[in-house]
């Protein structure tokens, strides 16, 4: 079994600025520059055969390419509840068309249809017990968070390994955008 994903590679730059705003919480595993991205479509745990059958797929969910822009921050869940802040991204048609197309890829190729809405972000840290009030400052802190837009010119197969210090991604393949 392998777990795979499909998402898109922050450049470095972008990268870099979202690390520097990873300051002020406790009891939270921030993300690496590394593994910064924005997912496109989970898939979880599949066999080598569906992972074949996903990696073929995708090359249909191939599109234009497009700029994207970071714009703000959040978290999911609420109070005590905080398991996630997150950097939010400019709305985009282009970014839902390429998770559209990349969830219809997909579900031609046997995988069973998300049930989660798509919901673009790029998950900055993993908090393991939520401060309302830290989240909040921190949120208020960090919210007029901006960067210059960037092009996307590919998205990739990412496959996810468990680590003691967070999961370690590794690109399986990549899907250029015209």
């Amino acid at each position: 079994m392998i777990r795979l994903f499909a998402a898109i590679a922050l450049p470095g730059d972008i990268a870099a600025l979202l690390v520097a705003h990873q300051t002020g919480l406790r009891d939270v595993r921030w993300r690496t520059a590394e593994t910064l991205h924005i997912t496109l479509r989970f898939f979880g745990d599949v066999d080598e055969r569906r992972a074949e059958d996903i990696a073929a797929a995708l090359e249909c969910a191939a599109g234009e390419a497009f700029d994207l822009s970071l714009t703000g921050v959040g978290a999911f869940g609420e109070g005590e509840r905080v398991r996630a802040v997150w950097a939010g991204l400019q709305e985009k048609p282009a970014l839902r068309q390429l998770a559209a197309r990349c969830e219809t890829a997909v579900r031609q190729a046997g995988c069973t249809p998300e049930t989660r809405k798509f919901a673009p972000h790029i998950t900055l840290a993993y908090l393991r017990r939520a401060e309302p009030a830290e989240v909040a400052a921190w949120i208020a802190g960090n919210n007029l968070l901006r960067a210059p837009p960037f092009t996307v010119r590919r998205f990739g197969l990412y496959s996810s390994w468990p680590g003691e210090a967070g999961s370690r991604y590794e690109l399986e393949r990549f899907y250029l955008l015209r």
